[in-house]
Order: structure tokens, then sequence, then C-alpha cells
């Protein structure tokens, strides 16, 4: 990882732009509606008002002084003029500001990310200056598939997220019955604006005495190019509570699964050690994933477990790979 994006509170800090062309209005853009305040220097000119963001702060027509900086948390300058920029930066920096220059990330503290904004829900995307259009490009096919109401529905896990912690101390237990709620029917009453319904629903969910069952599913790493892998199985790596997996999957294919995830190497565990190992998972009502080389629906030893299960009346789900040009059959490795 080469940048590491922090998230900044903007309840009560200033933010400063200073410039009055495109970049500086696109600055401006970020922040307005935001709970920060927002000031604005535009030492060259000011654009015309059917140009400026709406709910854009007045500009002060000229260059900022050093007591302007006082108490500023963030400083975007949008200058054409290199030394003015650098000038302006060194007073931000004596008085405690970060500083972005746009487009000289060797004379900024930070870059900007592009970002897509749902309210509660910020997500950044960023490549360390290098770029930027890139950033940009990823953010245009991520917000395609976002929901408008996540934002919402952040928000309303915040009103009751003291009460969840207390009913639910367990942490796998809590994130599970998060998963519910934000997977479930409470997400779209939020998605009809039905928010007090999504709540009411969120605490049902919360007050159901119902355990979790655990389940397991059974996938491949197909041909071994993580692009290949379908949708289904990269929603299922991304819920599991614990990855099995065999030596051959390549790393890649691991690198789709949930982060937080335990992986553990099982190819040279015999089919009883592997099953005894998954139904310990369940019995705490985790989600299992075996991972197989491969195509698991050629693989003998693939197969072996899943009789095995079946034969302990465990419920496995097969998930198909995509064929491809390559696609290996695993070797035998350990004790069957």
């Amino acid at each position: 990882m080469r940048v590491f994006l922090a998230g900044i509170p903007l309840g009560g800090e200033r933010v400063v732009v200073v410039g009055g062309g495109e970049a500086a209005l696109a600055k401006l853009r970020l922040f307005v509606g935001s709970p920060a305040e927002l000031v604005w220097f535009t030492p060259g000119g000011a654009p015309e008002l059917d140009r400026r963001p709406t709910g854009a702060p007045d500009p002060a027509r000229r260059m900022p002084m050093r007591e302007d900086m006082a108490g500023t948390r963030l400083v975007f300058l949008a200058l054409d003029d290199e030394a003015q920029a650098v000038a302006i930066a060194g007073l931000a920096r004596e008085m405690g500001a970060q500083v972005n220059v746009v487009d000289r990330p060797a004379l900024s503290d930070f870059q900007t990310p592009a970002l897509i904004d749902r309210d509660s829900v910020v997500i950044g995307i960023a490549t360390g200056g290098a770029a930027p259009i890139l950033a940009r490009d990823v953010r245009s096919r991520i917000e395609g598939v976002l929901p408008a109401a996540l934002g919402p529905l952040a928000t309303l896990a915040g009103r009751i997220r003291d009460r969840v912690k207390t009913s639910v101390p367990d942490f796998m237990a809590r994130r599970r019955f998060w998963e519910r709620a934000f997977r479930g029917s409470a997400a779209d009453l939020v998605a009809e604006g039905r928010i007090e319904a999504a709540h009411d629903e969120m605490i049902r969910l919360l007050d159901a005495s119902a355990l979790d069952v655990g389940v397991v599913h059974l996938l491949g790493s197909g041909s071994g190019d993580p692009e290949m892998l379908t949708l289904k199985a990269l929603r299922i790596m991304q819920d599991a509570d614990v990855i099995l997996h065999d030596g051959e999957v390549p790393a890649e294919v691991l690198a789709r699964a949930r982060r937080d995830a335990p992986r553990r190497a099982v190819e040279t565990m015999t089919v009883e050690q592997v099953l005894e190992l998954i139904a310990g998972h369940l019995g705490h009502g985790e989600r299992v994933v075996r991972l197989y080389a491969g195509d698991p629906e050629v693989s003998e030893r693939a197969q072996r477990e899943r009789d095995a299960l079946d034969a302990t009346g465990i419920a496995a789900f097969a998930v198909p790979v995509v064929p491809g040009p390559a696609v290996p059959r695993l070797r035998p490795t350990g004790k069957a």
C-alpha cells in the first residue's frame, strides 16, 4: 500500500480554498453542504455567479494573509503561479494546516482522492497523485452500483449502534447482525424513504432470539485468474468467516476474500480432518468457504469431501467456476 486514506471529521473544522478557476470550484463542491466552515479566496478575481457552486461562500477577492489561516484544518490552493502557491502554503503550514496544491503533488501534504459521497458513507479512490483520471474512472464504475440510500442506511445504523453493542456483546454475532440488517428488508425500506419502518425492522432483528446457522460453500479458483471469478463467488468470499483453501490456490484469488477472514491451507489434511474442521466452524455459526484449486467438479478430492459432508447431513453449496483454457486439476496431496 503506497497511499493511506484517513478520514477527517469535518464538524467544526475550517477549510480554505484559494483560486477562482475550475480546479478551485471543484474543491468547493467537495465541501459545500458539509459541516465544515468553508472560506474562499480569489486573488485573481471571482468567477461569475452562475459558475459558482450552489451554497458556496462569498469569495474574498484578495490573497489570504497569515491570520486568515488561524484555526484552519485543510487548505486547497488552485493557483497558476507556483511561487504564490508556495508562499501561501508556507503560511498555512505555520498555522498548523495541511495543504493540497492542486496538480502539484510534490508541493502537497496530501492528495485529494476521487470521492464517492453518500453523506455518512464516503469512499475514496487514490493513486497518490500519479493518475487522477484513472481514479475518477474507477469512481464512475463504483458509483454506478452503489445505492443512493447508502448514507441514510449508515445514519440509521448509527442511531442504534450503542444498543446493538449492549445487546450483542460477541463480536462475530454482532457482525452477522449488521450484515443481516444491511442486506435485508431494512435496507429496502431505507431505499423507499421509510426510515422509521427500517428502524423498527432493525430492532426486530436485534430482538430475535434465533441462533445463526453456519453454512459452507464449495468454490474453485478456476483458471487462477481472479478476473474470471463470478460475482457470486466474489460475494461469498467477501462474506466468509473463514477460508479453508488448497495450497495451489493463487494468492491473487485469495486476495479477493474478505481481508480479515482467517485463511488456512488444508491440502495436507485428510478428508476426515477437513470435515472436523468445517463442522467446528459451523458449530459457531460461521460461514465457511472451502476453496479448491481449479474446478471442484473435476477434483476427486473435492468430491470425497462433498460426499463426506453429505454423509453427515451438512449441506454444502457448490458454486460453478467459469470455464477457462488453463483450469488445473488438483494433484493428490496428503492422505485421503
